[in-house]
């Protein structure tokens, strides 16, 4: 996910040293000479920040606050100040201003400011495409997936899917969310007014499955770990399926199904019957950008349910749940946001590390996540955290780790 910064600065040397600033921070740096310049990108989608001097040759940095604050009133506007300028800069703080800095300021505090504010920011964005889902019906955009490219994808498959009446394959990780991208499918499909019924496949025999597909006339049957299914009950499925059957059946499965034609495999014949339309979840370790967003989303609706303000979420605490691999996906981030909003987080060896220690962690573990993505290829692994080779084997050697280990 680019994360970006538009910076408006009339000094060529101060723009470009905190551009370099920025970018060592792995944050993409815009730069524009004054407001002039930087006016037609400021608008309502931009997803960024904007870091701005105050004074400047023509319109000057007051003035690029007020318009921005026209276009986006929750748009975070940084107002550097030269020495002395401090009290325009109170004032630029009491006309809405998010932040300001003195110049020359400390590389620390730059980053520190620009990052809370585009935690700001992505919260806001977040806040409304949630909002406007709501308003538009879109049950697939109320799904708390994240803002990363691969849960946009994900939304969208989950939308071209409900369009369609084929059966429904979901493969995911244990705690992805199976059963609610499930429901969602049900909710998006023109057989949302009838039931929606779950069944789990371990504890099915032949009358509980042929209730519950009556029961699902007309509308969508959830058969859970379907995996489990017994190979009679798997023929019993097809027989149904292959003759009249009102139900949509939609199964999911956090385990591979072989469709070997040795016996107490997965019937094959039902295996192809049901992956005309296949829905992937990907695992949190597989977009870890989304770890902030869901972890912040959970406290708040924990907190929300428990009658509980909601604690403040600090740099520490993101630090340790990003450096964490969360095998248990969505589920395990929900119980340990959950934890936090009651005030019982559980505390980590890491936890009185300090924030450089706790920095590190989260860069090894978006390391290894890249290499094990990369299947070992450095290269690959390097383009997708966008660092340029140099950078990213010193990343690899100050971390002690070596490609081939992920072969």
């Amino acid at each position: 996910m680019t994360i970006r910064v538009m910076i408006v600065e009339d000094e060529p040397d101060l723009r470009d040293a905190l551009a370099q600033t920025l970018e060592l921070a792995d944050l993409d740096p815009l730069t524009a000479s004054s407001f002039v310049a930087a006016k037609d990108r400021i608008t309502a989608e931009f997803d960024g920040v904007i870091l701005s001097d105050i004074r400047m040759p023509g319109r000057d940095g007051f003035h690029l606050l007020k318009y921005a604050q026209k276009i986006d009133p929750d748009l975070p506007v940084i107002l550097l100040t030269g020495e002395g300028d401090v009290p325009m800069a109170v004032k630029g703080m009491s006309a809405g201003a998010y932040d300001f800095l003195e110049k020359p300021c400390a590389a620390a505090d730059l980053v520190a400011s620009v990052q809370k504010a585009l935690k700001t920011r992505a919260l806001v964005l977040e806040n409304r495409r949630l909002k406007s889902a709501a308003q538009e019906g879109d049950a697939a955009g109320r799904l708390i997936f994240g803002e990363s490219a691969l849960a946009r994808t994900l939304r969208d498959r989950v939308r071209a899917v409900a369009r369609t009446r084929a059966e429904v394959l979901i493969l995911g990780a244990p705690g992805s969310g199976i059963s609610k991208v499930a429901e969602v499918i049900h909710l998006l499909s023109d057989r949302a007014s009838a039931p929606f019924v779950k069944l789990s496949a371990a504890s099915a025999d032949a009358k509980a499955l042929g209730q519950a597909i009556d029961r699902a006339a007309a509308g969508s049957l959830f058969i859970g770990e379907i995996a489990d299914l017994t190979p009679p009950l798997q023929a019993t499925l097809l027989e149904r399926l292959e003759g009249e059957i009102d139900a949509r059946i939609i199964a999911g499965s956090f385990r591979a199904l072989d469709t070997d034609a040795a016996e107490g495999q997965f019937n094959p014949d039902l295996f192809y019957r049901l992956d005309l339309m296949r829905v992937r979840i990907p695992s949190l370790s597989e977009r870890p950008e989304d770890i902030p967003l869901l972890f912040r989303k959970y406290v708040a609706q924990a907190a929300e349910q428990a009658a509980l303000d909601p604690p403040e979420i600090t740099s520490d605490t993101l630090a340790r749940i990003m450096a964490q691999d969360w095998p248990g996906n969505a589920r395990a981030l929900m119980n340990a946001a959950m934890r936090f909003a009651m005030g019982v987080e559980d505390r980590d060896p890491g936890a009185d590390l300090g924030l450089n220690e706790q920095m590190a962690q989260v860069e090894r573990s978006l390391l290894i996540q890249a290499l094990r993505q990369a299947k070992g290829h450095a290269t690959s692994a390097a383009q997708a955290l966008k660092l340029p080779r140099k950078t990213f084997y010193d990343k690899l050697t100050r971390h002690d780790l070596k490609p081939e280990d992920f072969r």
